[in-house]
């Protein structure tokens, strides 16, 4: 009878035959992630698209873009009765947010029909509205979860409203309050500092008294109601809105809460915690009152290392995605020109030169 001798893999045929699937992997593996993040950056445009249309349809509708938040007027600190003010930034009931009032243009309806806009965030009727997850608002490239967060206040501690605490659904988006910022203790001054001309850092005086709409250079601020017809840079040239990862900072759709504030989920030598606005709003840069730790006035484009909580901030590889008034998307690289990020930033200042 003949004997058959099986043939089998030496260890060191095994061996290679291992090293080479190693090498297919790291070589493949790569791929398959940039492939993954190309369809995130793709759903995360499509996004900005969606609420850059929203924003067009309610300017349609109520001949008007939507307020960057409201909040009862005040010209000496004071509210009526019942209506609750931070007495250092004049930030007062309601407080909702721009990505309340497009709720509607958003395929969100159900959820617009069921707040009162009268009544403040807190209100125990709104509870369970203010903390819903609005897929339409977040990133699928954002770190940091897309859960609803509770509001902290200055101290990091959560926020005490009327017994509760303070929990707002998440937005991984964000709207332009222009180069300059109103919040912190702008929106309570009787004057500030602002520029008036980017290229040589001049700046001048004026009188705020509670309006940011004597300092804001954008769209979207406290009360706004801004027309398409202001906007004489242009739509294409104009920063409307923009990503903010919650790897920095929580963002919200909903709005505004008095006595809120914004930390940084990670340090840097520049950033820290900042007032309520930066909840919906977010600015580029330079602004009067804010400056570097040199003394120089800051412009912070997307992924700028100051990493302010009242800055532009993505996940996606080299850059960013930020909405301009037209309706179109833009993927911005980190390393943009600082003044060209600043004038795109503005909206009726004349600076238009550049591209983006």
């Amino acid at each position: 009878m003949k004997s058959f001798k099986q043939n089998a893999f030496t260890l060191v045929e095994l061996l290679v035959v291992i090293a080479i699937i190693g090498i297919l992997v790291a070589l493949l593996l790569p791929a398959v992630q940039a492939a993954r993040e190309a369809a995130r950056r793709s759903e995360c445009t499509n996004k900005l698209k969606q609420i850059g249309l929203a924003m067009h349809n309610f300017h349609d509708t109520q001949g008007h873009l939507p307020p960057g938040y409201t909040s009862t007027p005040t010209t000496n600190g004071s509210v009526p009765a019942g209506e609750t003010i931070d007495s250092e930034t004049w930030d007062a009931t309601p407080g909702w947010g721009w990505g309340t009032y497009i709720l509607p243009f958003m395929e969100e309806s159900n959820l617009y029909s069921q707040i009162d806009l009268d009544e403040a965030i807190t209100h125990p009727d709104h509870i369970n509205l203010v903390n819903q997850t609005v897929t339409s608002y977040l990133c699928p490239s954002a770190s940091g979860g897309d859960d609803p967060f509770t509001v902290n206040d200055e101290s990091g501690n959560p926020l005490i409203v009327n017994g509760n605490q303070v929990v707002l659904g998440r937005s991984h988006y964000v709207a332009s309050h222009g180069q300059e910022s109103c919040w912190g203790g702008c929106g309570a001054s009787a004057t500030g500092p602002i520029f008036t001309d980017i290229y040589t850092s001049a700046t001048t005086t004026v009188a705020i008294n509670g309006d940011a709409a004597n300092v804001a250079d954008g769209p979207f601020y406290r009360n706004s109601k801004t027309r398409f017809k202001k906007i004489t840079d242009g739509l294409s040239k104009t920063i409307f809105t923009g990503e903010h990862s919650s790897g920095l900072s929580e963002k919200t759709w909903s709005g505004v809460v008095p006595g809120a504030f914004t930390s940084p989920l990670f340090e840097s030598d520049e950033n820290g915690p900042d007032a309520a606005a930066t909840l919906v709003l977010v600015h580029g840069g330079p602004s009067g009152g804010e400056l570097d730790i040199t003394g120089e006035p800051i412009i912070h484009p997307m992924n700028f290392p100051t990493y302010h909580v009242g800055q532009m901030y993505s996940e996606h590889p080299t850059g960013g995605n930020v909405g301009l008034g037209d309706g179109s998307v833009r993927f911005v690289s980190e390393n943009v020109n600082l003044l060209v990020w600043a004038e795109y930033s503005s909206m009726n200042e004349g600076e238009v030169g550049n591209e983006l």
